[in-house]
């Protein structure tokens, strides 16, 4: 193992209007796997994005102990480049080719260096990742949303980085491609770091590290350790806080005691005094010595109460209290009888090559199913998706679909992209749903975890899970309710907390349902009806 390691200091970084991301962060991290945990908008991406460089701190130093590999959640990659091109290998594999043709040119040899096993590596990269059956020459636009992530994730192999970033790299990955991708998590030798909400591959970590604003939190073992020191570290913390609130209060009734016992003596003494016979001089003396003491009580007490208090304030601050999204999805009713969509013989093709095998593919959608769609990667599952919705028009077949309105939340959520420059969330949101008052969106954004200040952040800075919640706030809340809901990978960047609250949102929800997703837990607690699995351009029950 590598001595690659990652060492922050004092780190801030705040947004261009001002919104504060990192306050003084810092933190060490060496060599081996280190699974970075937060709910969505906290920060992991940007982290990342500021280790890899492609952001600069305001404040605070980050070193690096040897060259960096980042993969960002987003690929902004053209569709036009070829295979070879993404490895970052198409001009040494030119110059290989070249020189076997018999050229001589000095810059060929250059080019090439030591790599001459540089197109056998590159072999090896993809068929450990199950790429193996991709041509070098073949254009990124005709793989599949999973097979450019673990294409990406072999360029990264290839270039051999000490220390690597991955930014959700099993999102879009199918079973067996998310296999692959943790036998190459775990052989991974050097400093890695991984943002995720996948619980599998957090299980594969040496350590979890928990981000919050100004503290990188340090759990050894995968998640399921780290699972459980927060259940732990979470009913400490609220044991010492039932604990300090009673203090509190036993001080409050405390001081409230010794003030009436002060009053009452004060209160007899006064009474008293003339009956005693004792001269004016001494009973003032006695009176004044009273007075100090009742004080010296009391701001005794109050020192004790604020003690309390602070120590009760500081047991809050360390309550981990996860995010309350509140999803409502529209209540749409959706009767058993009515044809939702109709599709026979549906065929599209793909390069001149038909992607359905035979006559095409036949589905019927009735009344409020709720329907998951799997299959391997690049099998068609989210081409099937498209034409369910009419975002895709099939190349031969026929279709039928009710009247009632179809949402489709794509993995690339175009719902934002006309707005991905300049617009806002709130722009965003009021296009979306014009039928809707200020307020009413305002209510509604605030469901959705986009408070204040968060409801004008630009597009282009929500993150991965941010783009997600907003996207699905702008298909559900627009108008009319959509009576037949597809989602395609609808997990994907969401947090734990908030796919558990999309999971209880879709549980009541009465519409019709198609789901792509390759997260079993997620699936299983939708409820489903059936279960149709493409696999060879045929889809199987």
């Amino acid at each position: 193992m590598t001595h690659a390691h990652v060492r922050v200091s004092n780190l801030c970084f705040a947004w261009p209007d001002g919104t504060p991301v990192f306050d003084h962060l810092a933190f060490t991290l060496g060599a081996g796997r280190t699974g970075l945990v937060a709910p969505n908008g906290a920060g992991k991406s940007t982290l990342l994005r500021l280790l890899a460089g492609e952001l600069a701190p305001a404040s605070g130093t980050i070193e690096l102990s040897g060259t960096v590999g980042h993969l960002p959640q987003q690929l902004m990659l053209s569709g036009e480049l070829r295979v070879c091109e993404v490895l970052g290998v198409a001009k040494r594999l030119d110059a290989l080719a070249a020189i076997a043709s018999g050229a001589v040119e000095p810059q060929l040899f250059d080019i090439v260096g030591d790599d001459w096993d540089l197109e056998e590596r590159t072999r090896t990269s993809l068929a450990r990742l199950g790429l193996d059956h991709l041509s070098l020459d073949r254009r990124l636009h005709t793989l599949s949303g999973g097979e450019t992530m673990a294409l990406a994730l072999a360029a990264q192999q290839l270039r051999a980085p000490r220390i690597l970033l991955l930014d959700e790299p099993s999102n879009h990955l199918d079973a067996r491609a998310r296999e692959r991708l943790y036998q190459a998590i775990e052989a991974w030798d050097g400093c890695l770091i991984v943002a995720s909400h996948d619980r599998e591959l957090l299980e594969r970590m040496d350590r979890i590290a928990a981000l919050e604003t100004s503290e990188l939190s340090l759990y050894g073992g995968g998640f399921g350790f780290y699972d459980e020191a927060v259940r732990v570290e979470a009913e400490a913390a609220q044991r010492d806080v039932r604990q300090l609130r009673q203090a509190v209060k036993r001080e409050q009734r405390e001081r409230q005691q010794a003030r009436e016992r002060n009053e009452r003596r004060t209160a007899n003494a006064n009474r008293n005094a003339p009956d005693a016979g004792l001269a004016r001089i001494v009973a003032g003396n006695r009176k004044r010595a009273a007075q100090v003491s009742a004080a010296r009580s009391d701001e005794i007490h109050a020192d004790r109460m604020a003690d309390a208090g602070e120590r009760l304030a500081t047991a809050r601050r360390s309550l981990r209290e996860e995010p309350d999204l509140s999803i409502e999805l529209p209540a749409t009713q959706v009767p058993s009888t009515r044809l939702m969509f109709s599709g026979q013989g549906l065929q599209v093709m793909h390069d001149g090559r038909a992607l359905f095998a035979g006559d095409g593919i036949d589905l019927h959608i009735r009344g409020p199913e709720r329907i998951a769609i799997e299959g391997a990667n690049g099998s068609g599952k989210t081409t099937l998706a498209r034409l369910i919705s009419g975002d895709l028009a099939p190349h031969a077949g026929r279709v039928r679909r009710s009247e009632g309105r179809v949402a489709l939340l794509s993995q690339r959520l175009e719902a934002l992209d006309a707005f991905d420059g300049a617009g806002t969330l709130s722009a965003c949101f009021a296009a979306c749903t014009p039928q809707l008052g200020e307020v009413e969106r305002a209510n509604l954004l605030a469901r959705w975890l986009f408070r204040g200040a968060q409801m004008h952040l630009p597009i282009a800075a929500l993150s991965g899970g941010q783009r997600l919640r907003a996207s699905l706030a702008c298909l559900l809340h627009a108008s009319p309710a959509p009576q037949l809901l597809v989602l395609d990978e609808p997990t994907n960047n969401l947090d734990l907390w908030a796919s558990r609250e999309l999971e209880r949102a879709l549980r009541g929800y009465r519409g019709a349902l198609v789901v792509i997703s390759h997260d079993a837990a997620f699936l299983e607690a939708l409820g489903l009806t059936r279960r149709l699995v493409l696999r060879d351009g045929v889809l199987v029950a």
